[in-house]
């Protein structure tokens, strides 16, 4: 009677998760009577790299990180979640290694039962199918983006082929192949000869060889084409052709297919162009610029640069880092710019960014948050000239798409635009006096970061602020309950709270609800021993080295911060390319079973962090 029991609940358990849900009833009432169960201690191997497996290993309850050879995390499972099915479909060894990370209770599903399903049900199949790609998505993803981030170590000539390719005959006149050079608007037509390329004429050999030559027109194209050119396969990376123009000298290559058939034309203009997207190449567009227009006009391709480098794979981590020096490149430009109109600042001083940029953590749809640190020895006419700076790169900045900030955290603000002394003095008031309008302020102007001017002044307001942080107990601690106001959007039964009016009914917040708990908690675990880090991933690294976070704690936030970051910029990739505005409201449906399954985990270890951090200030007495 207790086995029967026994089996029920295990019946009742594959009921509840794919895509064991979807197998007929008769099926899933045989399935637990297959199983064998299995207990495993957190900390020890689930399925071992290099050793064979020969189960479908399902967890009941607990949960499991899943590292490739290289020792990268690619998928983390909770209850619900089944492993293996890499070595029963693609043979033994496990290149994987599967651990646990709390106590686990397994599932084992024999290796001969697991292929019997699939082969039964296509669904079944389908579904290990999709989990093994994500897997090895995951684990490739390293290999596959390169240092610089440019798209153009990834793509094939054949991403480049806009249309068929222009051609014609080899007995065509020369006048008439210029003919239909000029009506197809191209640089260059294909000369053929029984269905193969014989020859290439491009509009530089009608300058040098017809016209400069003397070459009557009426001459067939085949005296003054390139014959027998240089071909590649349609194939080919985009960096091994633009190799083979650069050596060769040539600026148009025909593509051919597999069969020998002509494919098409690809140019150096068509290349470089993907350079573009390449962020190093368009911060050094940046600064060519003359005015603040052309900024303007360079700084409008950084949409297209982060979608690029979200279909690359690149982490949100280096995606804030590309879109922060993007922007950093922007506003050195309009402020030497703004200079260059004003003359030189009557006394030293500092542009400083605040917020994500400061954190290099920027994505899109981020507005201006800026101040200004001024040297002591300001006078009442050297004002006017950093009014008058600040209001040319703020106008300056809006024009290159950094809308102002709705709070006036900015620059041209006198409040935020002053000498360092007063900015010391204003430090000193939001430690000693916590309001809440002083707690709202200092979460700003704690992430403070040098972009352009004197960054000694800012070293000297960071040493005053960091000696007096780690002992304003009753600041920490009105930080802290700060830090646990913005809740994870996660109900009971960790379900997703959704917007419940307005534009973003039904969507996640995911901005508020994810990257700012995190970035809170850094920062006041940070202040709290001293650190003078300022982006959210090195102040975790420090508060776990000063005793102030876990190990193990610091390390899920990061994982947990990563991961919420990159579902927010493919949201904002995926916008861009629908010519869409970016923004911070995801839509539930929009994201995959595993990209629910890791977020709601995310979520809830950022909810565990915050409850962590209220028991360590007690922000339930603090008013």
């Amino acid at each position: 009677m207790a086995l029967e029991v026994e089996l029920a609940e295990v019946r009742d358990f594959l009921a509840q998760h794919e895509p064991f849900a979807g197998l007929p009833a008769p099926v899933l009432e045989d399935l637990p009577a297959r199983m064998s169960m299995r207990y495993v201690r957190r900390g020890a191997p689930v399925i071992a790299r290099g050793e064979d497996n020969h189960h479908l290993v399902l967890l009941r309850s607990g949960a499991a990180d899943v590292h490739d050879a290289q020792g990268t995390l690619v998928d983390r499972g909770e209850a619900g979640t089944s492993f293996g099915s890499i070595t029963l479909t693609q043979g033994n060894p496990s290149t994987f290694a599967v651990t646990a990370i709390e106590d686990c209770l397994l599932l084992l599903l024999p290796a001969e039962d697991f292929h019997a399903l699939c082969r039964a049900h296509p669904d079944f199949a389908a579904f290990f199918d999709a989990q093994r790609r994500h897997r090895m998505q995951g684990a490739v993803a390293a290999l596959q983006l390169s240092a610089s981030g440019t798209a153009i170590l990834k793509t094939t000539v054949r991403e480049l082929v806009a249309r068929e390719p222009v051609s014609v005959p080899s007995a065509t006149s020369i006048r008439e192949a210029a003919r239909v050079m000029a009506e197809q608007r191209v640089s260059s037509v294909l000369v053929m000869e029984r269905g193969r390329v014989a020859g290439i004429l491009t509009d530089r050999d009608l300058r040098t060889r017809v016209v400069a030559g003397g070459v009557d027109a009426s001459a067939p194209v085949a005296q003054v084409m390139t014959a027998d050119p240089v071909t590649t396969s349609v194939e080919s990376l985009a960096f091994e052709a633009l190799l083979t123009m650069t050596s060769r000298h040539i600026h148009h290559l025909p593509l051919v297919d597999a069969e020998g058939r002509a494919a098409g034309v690809v140019t150096t203009t068509d290349l470089l162009r993907l350079e573009e997207a390449n962020p190093v190449y368009l911060a050094g567009d940046i600064v060519k610029q003359p005015d603040v227009e052309g900024v303007a006009r360079s700084a409008s391709r950084l949409p297209r640069v982060v979608q690029g480098l979200v279909e690359q794979d690149a982490s949100a981590d280096d995606i804030g880092r590309v879109a922060t020096a993007v922007g950093d490149a922007v506003e050195r430009r309009v402020i030497a710019l703004a200079e260059a109109e004003l003359g030189p600042p009557p006394v030293p001083y500092c542009w400083v960014a605040l917020g994500s940029r400061a954190r290099l953590e920027q994505a899109l749809a981020s507005d201006q948050d800026t101040a200004l640190l001024v040297d002591d020895a300001l006078d009442e006419d050297g004002q006017a000239w950093f009014e008058a700076l600040a209001e040319r790169v703020t106008e300056g900045l809006v024009r290159c798409g950094y809308p102002r900030c709705r709070g006036e955290v900015m620059a041209t603000n006198p409040r935020w635009r002053k000498p360092v002394a007063a900015w010391e003095r204003e430090f000193s008031s939001w430690l000693s006096a916590p309001t809440p309008e002083a707690v709202l302020h200092s979460s700003i102007f704690f992430d403070m970061r040098a972009v352009h001017g004197q960054e000694e002044l800012l070293v000297r307001l960071r040493r005053h602020v960091l000696r007096a942080t780690p002992g304003a107990q009753t600041f920490l601690a009105h930080l802290a309950r700060h830090a646990g106001a913005h809740e994870p959007p996660l109900g009971f039964f960790r379900g997703f709270v959704l917007e419940k009016a307005g534009e973003h009914r039904d969507t996640l917040d995911i901005k508020r609800g994810g990257i700012l708990p995190v970035v809170e908690l850094a920062r006041v675990h940070a202040l709290a021993v001293g650190s003078a880090a300022v982006n959210t991933r090195a102040r975790l690294a420090a508060a776990a080295e000063g005793g102030a976070l876990s190990a193990e704690l610091a390390e899920d936030l990061r994982d947990a911060f990563e991961f919420i970051g990159y579902v927010r910029l493919r949201h904002q990739s995926e916008q861009v390319r629908a010519g869409q505005v970016s923004d911070n409201f995801v839509a539930p449906d929009s994201l995959s079973s595993f990209e629910k399954r890791h977020l709601r985990e995310a979520f809830a270890i950022v909810r565990f962090a915050q409850q962590a951090l209220g028991r360590r200030y007690l922000t339930q007495f603090v008013s």
